[in-house]
């Protein structure tokens, strides 16, 4: 018991702060509490989506969430998620899990080379050939083919991987925010978790449909997921958007090679 309080409390403390922190819960479940794969992808899915509703609530009470963008990412990670779910029922759990390892440490170091990128000539050049652009007057989206179908593709993505592997998708959502947009760390955080909670409550929903069942014990997890996430929440604001970011993509990388290895050995 204590170690399901234990885990769903950190697995929402690294997604109130981070955004992208639900992508633990599997690793957490699995390395931590014994499920399988299988079993742990609900789980997750209500651990993470619950949480993040808690987490937008709070961003959109400061004014964080880009309600518009959230909406298309969500609407199109909605409608890929039961694709996602076919696929995942497909293919083995060995295959899904080493596809789940190998996506982790891509995105890992993508977003710790973009935290610790410092040259300043080269990021200016950079920020003038992002797809979305905030308008400096507003602090809205400037709203382009370009821009509609880097969110549109990024909710795709994450809803399929949201089917197959039971995760939120912050964990795509948020590096990919931040290589297409210049909307800053916290804005993106407060973004990713309203598509999260939308995302994750469409692909529960297409789970239990489908006859899927939720074990009475997953629920001291998800409830702890959520007193994590109100902690994360009061905490981010204190902590720089770079130094989140690296810690975050530090932590996948653990997770990752944790989960590797794990996979490997059981072959």
């Amino acid at each position: 018991m204590f170690l399901d309080l234990m885990y769903g409390v950190g697995v929402g403390l690294a997604l109130g702060m981070t955004g992208g922190g639900g992508v633990l819960a599997v690793p957490a479940l699995v390395l931590g509490l014994g499920y399988s794969l299988p079993q742990a992808k609900p789980v997750a899915l209500i651990a993470v989506g619950g949480s993040a509703f808690l987490g937008c609530i709070d961003g959109f009470r400061r004014g964080l969430v880009r309600y518009k963008a959230a909406a298309v990412m969500a609407i199109l990670g909605i409608l890929c998620a039961p694709i996602g779910l076919w696929v995942g029922r497909v293919l083995s759990t060995t295959t899904l899990m080493l596809v789940f390892c190998f996506v982790l440490i891509a995105i890992s170091a993508k977003m710790f080379l973009q935290a610790t990128y410092s040259d300043e000539s080269n990021q200016a050049e950079m920020a003038s050939q992002l797809n979305c652009r905030l308008n400096p007057e507003t602090g809205r989206f400037k709203w382009t083919g370009r821009c509609f179908a880097s969110f549109s593709a990024i909710g795709g993505f994450s809803g399929l991987l949201s089917g197959m592997l039971g995760l939120g998708g912050g964990f795509i959502i948020v590096p990919g925010v931040r290589h297409l947009s210049d909307l800053n760390m916290h804005g993106t955080v407060a973004t990713a978790l309203a598509v999260i909670s939308f995302i994750s409550a469409g692909t529960v929903t297409s789970f239990l449909l489908a006859g899927g069942i939720i074990e009475p014990q997953a629920w001291r997890f998800i409830a702890a997921a959520g007193v994590g996430m109100l902690i994360g929440r009061q905490l981010a604001p204190k902590v720089a958007g770079n130094i989140l970011q690296i810690g975050f993509s530090l932590l996948v990388c653990i997770a990752a090679v944790m989960l590797f290895v794990r996979t490997v050995l059981s072959l």
